[in-house]
């Protein structure tokens, strides 16, 4: 891990991207929906990313809409993990015609793309954070599943597994005990690579007004709303841009360094490779 130099660009990038929004979490130089005098004003010393046409600071609106991405994209990726290991583990350790139900289930989910599911519940709950992070939970749960089972079914006849169902282990403890933990570093690869993927597409559900309802911040929000003045002032859509752009760069990047590192075969060719 230390010589991937894939993983550090990654988290690189990542800081560049999520560190404004942690130390958002305690202070902001300026209130994010103050209206001020200067506006379309390019970055200076008091405003240093500018702002935009209703004067309002882009650094404090980056800061406050980051969190509100990164909060969706964390319940999103969360509860859709969540509940599908729970379902694809007990899909992989059942068999037979619970494996085939439950799979059906989870592959009928994803005949519902994220955008369509938003749109569903938007129309059902109204346009808000709840529906895109329910849409997107419900997105990420067949991919989550289909690891869980994979994992699940390669491991369930090894001869650790048969000696604790041999001793009286029960199910829940055989998958809590030995078989979650086998399967840990694929799914913390998936989720990794989720993380970004919900990312960008709660840009998107915010972007097409779905997500984030004015007037707070969100990325995609801030590029919607930025674009007709981006003949007058870019500025207002390049740093969303590219604080999106840095996070799920650095996400995936992180996820492409843990699947290398996990691999087996990866870390072989790593010893064998001269200093």
């Amino acid at each position: 891990m230390r010589r991937h130099v894939g993983l550090w660009t990654g988290v690189i990038c990542l800081t560049l991207a999520a560190g404004p929004v942690l130390v958002g979490l305690v202070w902001v130089p300026w209130d994010p929906l103050a209206l001020g005098p200067q506006r379309l004003a390019a970055p200076s010393s008091s405003h240093p990313l500018g702002t935009d046409w209703f004067g309002r600071d882009t650094f404090s609106r980056l800061v406050v809409g980051g969190q509100a991405s990164f909060a969706v994209a964390l319940v999103a990726v969360g509860g859709g993990g969540i509940a599908g290991i729970a379902l694809g583990g007990f899909a992989g350790y059942a068999g037979g015609m619970w494996d085939g139900i439950t799979m059906r289930l989870v592959d009928g989910l994803l005949a519902f793309p994220a955008l369509l599911l938003a749109l569903l519940l938007g129309a059902a709950w109204g346009p808000g954070l709840p529906g895109v992070a329910t849409a997107l939970a419900l997105f990420n749960l067949p991919f989550f599943a289909r690891v869980a089972r994979a994992g699940v079914r390669s491991i369930r006849e090894r001869e650790f597994v048969l000696a604790a169902r041999a001793a009286g282990a029960g199910r829940s403890w055989i998958l809590v005990r030995h078989i979650a933990p086998n399967i840990a570093s694929p799914l913390l690869v998936q989720a990794t690579v989720a993380l970004g993927a919900a990312l960008l597409a709660e840009s998107s559900l915010s972007y097409l007004r779905l997500g984030v309802q004015p007037p707070y911040p969100a990325w995609g929000r801030m590029l919607r709303e930025a674009q007709d003045f981006f003949p007058h002032s870019p500025w207002p859509a390049v740093f969303p841009g590219l604080a999106l752009a840095l996070a799920v760069l650095g996400l995936n990047l992180i996820g492409d360094a843990l699947r290398d590192s996990l691999d087996p075969l990866f870390r072989q060719a790593i010893r064998l490779r001269p200093s």
